[in-house]
């Protein structure tokens, strides 16, 4: 198959319809094992009486994922890092290497408990505030 230009690709785009367009997310997604859209934190719905506001409060919807040390696996971690940040190699490693670092910043529960998780599977000492 001929290499098509970028130009190219988005006349394609703009002859699908809305649902082939979203099936061929899908299944680019699932191909290259990635996500398409940028991970976003929901906003807590507000109002309400002030007695149903104070519960609301006290549950935190950001965190922030603070590398504490590389657990003797440095190049690990470091890859991790930049899989996780999109960092370059450089910028990577120096933050692997300045721990304890915050290397996610105001990210949903869901997203920072991934980030520990693969950061701890590779030795990682991680904390979430």
């Amino acid at each position: 198959m001929a290499k098509l230009s970028t130009d190219e690709l988005l006349d394609a785009f703009k002859e699908m319809t809305l649902i082939e367009l979203s099936e061929f997310v899908k299944q680019f997604e699932t191909t290259f094992e990635v996500t398409a859209a940028a991970p976003v934190a929901v906003a807590a719905a507000g109002g309400g009486a002030g007695g149903a506001a104070a519960p609301a409060e006290e549950e935190q919807d950001e965190f922030d994922v603070i590398l504490e040390a590389d657990g003797g696996k440095k190049i690990q971690v470091i890859k991790v890092v930049r899989e996780l940040t999109g960092l370059g190699l450089k910028e990577a490693k120096d933050a692997v290497e300045s721990a304890p670092k915050a290397i996610l910043e105001k990210v949903n529960k869901e997203t920072a408990d991934k980030a520990k998780a693969k950061l701890e599977g590779e030795g990682a000492k991680v904390t979430l505030k």
